[in-house]
């Protein structure tokens, strides 16, 4: 199966381990000097306004990548998952100094 990478924004993510939605997927990670690709990036929760922020965004390696279907992507993880990055919203910066 040929894909777009623009295909696999907003694909809902599944633990095929214990069955739980992860996420949506948000951006991909590749490898700028051979091209392979090596994560995807499932977006941070909304902290319910877009001011509020949002929750850390979970990085998840290609190789735990175990089908892509048509609605969703399953992954070999269970449980707790890597965070790499934050996104802080204006709140959180102006009472952190972050």
């Amino acid at each position: 199966m040929i894909a777009r990478i623009a295909e696999l924004r907003d694909k809902q993510v599944v633990s095929i381990k214990d069955a739980s939605v992860v996420g949506f997927v948000g951006d991909i990670e590749f490898d700028t000097e051979t091209g392979a690709l090596t994560s995807v990036v499932i977006t941070g929760k909304s902290k319910g306004l877009s001011f509020l922020g949002r929750g850390e965004d979970i990085i998840v390696p290609w190789d735990k990548i175990e089908v892509i279907g048509n609605d969703s992507i399953l992954i070999s993880v269970e449980g707790y998952l890597p965070k790499q990055r934050r996104k802080r919203g204006i709140i959180n910066g102006l009472f952190y100094g972050e």
